[in-house]
């Protein structure tokens, strides 16, 4: 499975052949090396680490200098482990780069989505607001939530106010349009979890998952 480590950089639109515009997200991905191999004799699973983003020295510790030095690759800022395939072949200090990936295929980017900090039930689940009448202490509050005598308890994952945002969101089957091997650059269709210089992870999509 073909992945890459990126950055998101933003979005912009281009203009395809017949002139209809396109809002494409630019990730700048790559180029990663591959640091470790994982097996299931080893690991107990298959996947590949690969590092990405440049570091300077010492912003590293010692037990990550040792573990760049063992693979024999310069330190990088980010690690990060994708699983793979029953026989998948890497080597430890390939470089993986855009140019791997074809325009027009369909890929899935995960990122993490921006945080919202605590927010009310209203904003957080979209549930109806009460009436906004003089007097009317529930505008904006939350409604009942448990019944009055049986079971007379609040259930677990009942929806309210909380902590919003900030989750790991992963967009499938996602048109790749644009490759600028050259720059590191994709561009892919819409949008992604994420703010503008967040990491993000795209692999080609497996058929038949989503819509």
């Amino acid at each position: 499975m073909k992945t890459l480590v990126g950055k998101k950089i933003g979005m912009t639109q281009i203009f395809d052949a017949e002139g209809t515009v396109i809002p494409v997200t630019v990730i700048e991905a790559g180029p990663e090396v591959v640091t470790q191999i994982k097996t299931v004799e080893t690991d107990g699973y298959d996947a590949v680490q690969v590092a990405y983003g440049e570091t300077k020295p010492h912003r590293i510790n010692k037990p990550m200098k040792g573990h760049f030095d063992k693979a024999g690759v310069e330190a990088k800022k980010h690690l990060v482990e994708f699983r793979i395939e029953e026989g998948e072949a890497y080597e430890i200090g390939q470089t993986i780069t855009v140019a791997d990936f074809e325009e027009g295929v369909k890929v899935d980017v995960t990122g993490v989505s921006k945080g919202k900090g605590t927010q009310g039930n209203i904003k957080r689940h979209g549930h109806h607001r009460g009436p906004m009448s003089h007097g009317s202490k529930h505008k904006r509050l939350a409604g009942a939530l448990a019944g009055a005598s049986y079971p007379g308890r609040v259930f677990k994952g009942n929806k309210g106010p909380g902590r919003m945002g900030r989750d790991t969101v992963t967009v499938q089957n996602v048109d790749l349009v644009k490759v600028i091997a050259d720059r590191n650059i994709i561009l892919v269709k819409g949008a992604v979890p994420g703010g503008k210089g967040s990491l993000v992870k795209v692999r080609m999509a497996i058929k038949g998952q989503g819509k």
